[in-house]
């Protein structure tokens, strides 16, 4: 018999222990090799298997680890990401089987599998809420497109077909109102990273809400609106109490503009019926049409286009420090601008966090629906502001929240998990902490942990489960006649640190500083070793077994064996550098290679 691993009595199998046994006394595994039997076609053949007993001690149990299970955990890793449904542990299934209604937060350390926990959860949240979700949608979140090209295959080969993958500017870009969508590539700057810091800042919030509010204007002028022979009139100061409670109300600004109409409509019905009229719905639409009413309600209540709105407020410095007084500082607030005198959105030079910003106004106009279920990975790296806008996606449901704060690179990196499930409106989330790292051998995740203290003091260490001869290799290029090894002996010792690497099995990943990396590839390429970048035109992390990845785009990527060129370059290329070099030192389940001529940090000494 054959059963769906999602289904409820298959909890048994991957939760069952010696301490809670759930009726079962042991539990088989099974190894499978595909055997070739045409040119294209191959089928699986049950080459072994073995029993665990849960009879035993703990102690006993710890001991034990399954041949088959340790084979699958270290299977070398050709191509995208791979499902995990044969490995899933005893405290991955529990978060995968949580229910819909939970917003979950997955605090893991590289290789504990927090990113396929998220995957198998959706899996699972389709498996038993289908009908539910197919309404109102699930999506995945990831970094950038190199890693969504990862990890593209492993919901399909879990039988889950309709879930989208995008980027947070892919998914603000989309979700802005037609008519308010800059043309495409429309982002062609990137922001310092103190003016990316506050651009981020969740005060940009309520400067955009006063800046959109300060649109609106006390009447001046009476209405008339003639209906039959009669004209009625409504003077300034009848209208300035319906104006002051819709703006008091909270709602949307778009939602302000039309609820007015109908006020000024129902008090002009009212004189009419003050008088002796018969009035209707029909009369009431009438009035709320005629063009008096919507010339009135345009003078007092203008149309707001979202990126007009943050144009104008980024290139009119009174404007800004109107809105922003008492919430940015004079410094902050020059931070802001953009560049030159664009003279319309199409001329103007936007950043991803200005999109962010365009989305947030689009927000405070008009609001929109939320999804069903929203994962978003390496979240430790979303600003306040890019998680109000994911936040607003997922409004009315529930999401999981994968990351770990320890990787966090970017400017608005958060430091805590709770102030960012807030931005994201979501201040019950429930956390859990993954420890135990089955992918990344002890050797190099010990290595790389020497800089937790550093970059996220008070963050333990993570647990490695499993120890590899050879796993870990520092190679210090030696210094010349004349003084420190020159360029030309780095590239030397990394390309033969390179083809040691293929020389094993399994995908190779050549690391290195972005600015060094194509000077890198281009001594390499005269070396005999012609490497595709990742992230240059269609090139993904599968599309070559030896490809090289500019640092920046390293995290959420896994690779058999990883060559680090130069560590001391990836951490003077940011401010966050040591953070970087975290996420680059643990991408390898099975060899690290570190190869410097430069010192190493102080911490990895």
């Amino acid at each position: 018999m054959v059963l769906d691993w999602r289904a409820p009595i298959s909890v048994a199998y991957y939760r069952a222990a010696p301490s809670d046994r759930m009726r079962v006394l042991s539990r088989r595994r099974y190894g499978f090799t595909n055997v070739a039997t045409g040119p294209d076609t191959s089928e699986a053949v049950l080459t072994a298997y073995e029993d665990e007993p849960l009879t035993v001690s703990e102690e006993e149990a710890e001991e034990r680890t399954g041949e088959l299970l340790a084979a699958e955990i270290e299977r070398p890793r050709s191509g995208p990401m791979r499902d995990i449904v044969a490995t899933i542990q005893p405290e991955q299934d529990d978060l995968v089987r949580a229910p819909l209604s939970t917003t979950l937060c997955v605090q893991g350390a590289p290789g504990t599998g927090k990113t396929a926990v998220g995957l198998h959860r959706v899996a699972f949240l389709l498996y038993t809420e289908r009908e539910r979700l197919s309404r109102s949608g699930v999506s995945i979140v990831g970094p950038n497109r190199s890693f969504l090209s990862y990890i593209r295959n492993v919901l399909p080969a879990l039988g889950e077909v309709d879930v989208g993958q995008t980027t947070v500017e892919e998914m603000v870009e989309a979700g802005l109102p037609e008519r308010s969508r800059p043309r495409a590539g429309w982002v062609r700057r990137t922001e310092s990273p103190e003016a990316a810091l506050i651009k981020g800042d969740a005060r940009m919030a309520e400067v955009l809400r006063r800046d959109l509010w300060s649109h609106l204007s006390p009447p001046q002028e009476a209405l008339v609106v003639q209906e039959g022979s009669r004209r009625w009139r409504l003077y300034p100061e009848d209208m300035r109490p319906l104006l002051d409670e819709l703006a008091g109300r909270g709602v949307s600004y778009g939602a302000g503009r039309d609820l007015l109409a109908h006020r000024i409509a129902h008090a002009i019905l009212s004189l009419m019926e003050s008088e002796g009229h018969a009035c209707d719905d029909r009369t009431h639409e009438r009035v709320r049409r005629e063009p008096a009413v919507r010339r009135a309600v345009t003078a007092v209540w203008p149309k707001v286009d979202p990126l007009k709105l943050v144009l104008g407020l980024l290139t009119d410095p009174e404007r800004l420090a109107r809105a922003a007084e008492g919430i940015l500082d004079p410094e902050e607030q020059a931070l802001l601008p953009l560049p030159g005198k664009p003279r319309g959105p199409k001329s103007a030079r936007w950043s991803r966090e200005d999109l962010v910003l365009v989305d947030e106004a689009a927000a405070l106009v008009e609001r929109t629906g939320g999804m069903g279920h929203i994962v978003v990975d390496e979240a430790q790296d979303l600003s306040p502001m890019q998680c109000r806008a994911v936040g607003r996606r997922g409004a009315g449901g529930s999401f999981t929240v994968l990351g770990d704060v320890a990787q966090g690179t970017s400017p608005g990196a958060t430091r805590n998990w709770s102030t960012l499930l807030e931005h994201l409106d979501r201040p019950t989330g429930h956390l859990s902490v993954l420890e135990r790292g089955y992918r990344v051998p002890a050797q190099i995740i010990d290595f790389a942990a020497r800089l937790l203290p550093t970059i996220a003091p008070g963050l333990g260490a993570p647990v490695a489960v499993r120890r590899a001869p050879g796993a870990l290799r520092v190679t210090p290029v030696p210094e010349g006649p004349g003084g420190p090894a020159g360029h030309d002996a780095l590239a030397g010792a990394v390309a033969e640190a390179c083809r040691a690497a293929l020389e094993g099995q399994g995908s190779v990943g050549l690391i290195a500083a972005d600015a060094d990396l194509p000077g890198l590839c281009a001594a390499l390429a005269d070396r005999g070793l012609e490497i595709p970048v990742l992230g240059e035109g269609d090139t993904g992390p599968d599309s070559a077994r030896l490809i090289a990845v500019p640092a920046n785009l390293a995290k959420g990527l896994e690779f058999d064996a990883v060559v680090v060129a130069e560590p001391a370059a990836i951490v003077d290329a940011e401010a966050r550098g040591r953070n970087r070099l975290y996420v680059v030192l643990t991408r390898a389940v099975s060899t690290l290679h570190v190869v410097h001529a430069r010192p190493l940090p102080g911490e990895l000494t």
